[in-house]
C-alpha cells in the first residue's frame, strides 16, 4: 500500500535550563553550516573539485580534537552531521541551477533550528526526549533531557519518524517532524468546483459558498491599528535616543520590539488558521476537481493602492494549502492559463466583454445575464476545468 509522509508541528514547552540546551545546539549546528559553507567555496576558488559531506565531516572530527574547538564534544554529532549535509545539498543545488548561491547564517538574522536523529528521539504523550542535555544516567538528572509538549496525544508514539527538526520562530521553540501514513484510496464523484480569489472576499466557489476577507473584520483591524501605534512609538524613541549618526537601543525600545514581534506573530497566526479552515472545508465536500486561476502575485503587487492587500490576503499560501491537501485525497488540481478572462467572459453566452473595468462589481451582459463578477469568474473557471477534463479523456 502507497503511504504519504505527512509533517506534525508541535510547540515545545521548556524551562530555563533547556532554552539555554537548544540555543547552544542551534549555534553549535549554524557554526557547522558555515564552516563546510566556506570550505566547498575555498575548495572551488583553488581549482579543486566538490567536497562530498563524508570528507567534510571526517575533517571537522579532527577539528573537534583541537583544543581551540574542544567545546564542540558538548554537542551531539548528529546535529554537526546533518549541519554540515545540509551546507553541501545547498551548494549543490545552486550548480544544478535550482537554487541562488547559499548564504552564511548570520547570528542576528538567521532562525534558531537543529536537527534531531530521528532514531534516538522519543515521544509519549506529553513529552519528547532530546539526547544529549543531560550526560548524567541519574534519574532526577534524566529529567533535563525531557521536554513538555503544549499539545497531548498529537504525535504517535509508535511510528517512524521523519527528518525532525527543532526551531525558534523568535517567541517559541517548535518541534517539526515527519509521520508516514496510509494513502487514501477513494476517489472523489462529486461536481467539481472553480474557485476565484480576490480582495473583497478572499474565495468565491461556483457552489455558491464565499469566504470573506479575514483582515476585514474587527478584530484584525484593532491588532493592524496597535500594530501602527508600536511601530510609531518606537521609532519615536529611536530618534530620542540618537547618539550622533548611531541610534542606541534601550531596554524600553527591547520591550517594545517584543511586543510588536508577539503581534505580528498573532496576525500570522490568524490568517494563517483562517486559511487552513477555509481549504480544509473545501477538501470535505469531495469535489472531483477543483480549478483556481494562476494569478500574477507579483505584477498585481507593483499597484501601490492595493499592494498590501494583496500581501495580506496570501494567494500562494492559499493554493499551496489546496494542492497538498488535494493530493492527500485523490482530488485533481487545475490550474487555469494565466491569460485566460474569467471575470470578461459570459457565462451563458460566451462573449468576451473588453471593457470590463475593476470597478464594475456586476457583470451586464447583452444576451441579458447579469451577474456577480466574481461568481461568474468562479462558474467560468469550473467550466474550464471540466473541459481540461474532457480533453483529457478524449
Amino acid at each position: 500500500m502507497n503511504t504519504t509522509i505527512k509533517t506534525i508541528r508541535v510547540m515545545l514547552l521548556l524551562n530555563n535550563k533547556q532554552k539555554t540546551k537548544l540555543f547552544q545546539y542551534a549555534d553549535t549546528a549554524r557554526f557547522a553550516y558555515n564552516w563546510a559553507l566556506e570550505r566547498e567555496r575555498e575548495n572551488y576558488k583553488n581549482g579543486g573539485k566538490f567536497i562530498s559531506d563524508g570528507d567534510l565531516r571526517k575533517e571537522f572530527t579532527q577539528l573537534k580534537r583541537t583544543e581551540k574547538y574542544a567545546w564542540l564534544n558538548d554537542i551531539l554529532n548528529n546535529v554537526t552531521k546533518r549541519a554540515i549535509k545540509d551546507a553541501c545539498n545547498a551548494y549543490k543545488r545552486f550548480f544544478r541551477g535550482l537554487a541562488k548561491f547559499p548564504k552564511f547564517k548570520s547570528k542576528k538574522r538567521s532562525t534558531p533550528s537543529f536537527y534531531q536523529d530521528n532514531v534516538k528521539v522519543q515521544f509519549t504523550d506529553t513529552h519528547m526526549k532530546v539526547e544529549g542535555f543531560s550526560v548524567s544516567k541519574k534519574k532526577n538528572k534524566q529529567k533535563l533531557n525531557w521536554i513538555r509538549l503544549s499539545e497531548h496525544n498529537y504525535i504517535p508514539t509508535n511510528c517512524k519518524y521523519y527528518n525532525p527538526r527543532i526551531k525558534f520562530d523568535g517567541i517559541n521553540w517548535w518541534i517539526t517532524v515527519g509521520i508516514e501514513y496510509e494513502d487514501i484510496t477513494k476517489i472523489p464523484s462529486n461536481e467539481g468546483i472553480g474557485i476565484d480569489l480576490g480582495i473583497k472576499d478572499l474565495a468565491i466557489c461556483s457552489d455558491g459558498n464565499k469566504y470573506q476577507n479575514i483582515n476585514k473584520t474587527q478584530k484584525v483591524k484593532k491588532m493592524e491599528k496597535r500594530k501602527r501605534r508600536l511601530q510609531r512609538s518606537i521609532s519615536r524613541r529611536y530618534e530620542k535616543n540618537k547618539k550622533g549618526e548611531s541610534y542606541c537601543k534601550t531596554s524600553n525600545i527591547i520591550k517594545r520590539e517584543k511586543e510588536l514581534l508577539k503581534i505580528n506573530h498573532r496576525l500570522t497566526n490568524i490568517r494563517q488558521n483562517y486559511l487552513h479552515q477555509i481549504t480544509s472545508e473545501i477538501i470535505k465536500r469531495e469535489p472531483s476537481f477543483i480549478c483556481i486561476e494562476d494569478l500574477n502575485v507579483s505584477g498585481m503587487m507593483k499597484n501601490r493602492h492595493l499592494s498590501k492587500a494583496i500581501q495580506q490576503q496570501k494567494f500562494y499560501e492559499f493554493r499551496r494549502q489546496i494542492k497538498y491537501k488535494s493530493a492527500w485525497n485523490n482530488i485533481l488540481v487545475i490550474i487555469a492559463d494565466r491569460f485566460f478572462p474569467s471575470s470578461k467572459l459570459c457565462s451563458c453566452c460566451g462573449t468576451i466583454k473588453k471593457d470590463l473595468k475593476l470597478s464594475d462589481r456586476i457583470y451586464k451582459c447583452e444576451c441579458g445575464n447579469m451577474i456577480d463578477r466574481d461568481y461568474q469568474a468562479a462558474l467560468n473557471l469550473k467550466i474550464y476545468g471540466e473541459n481540461v477534463l474532457k480533453q483529457s479523456v478524449a
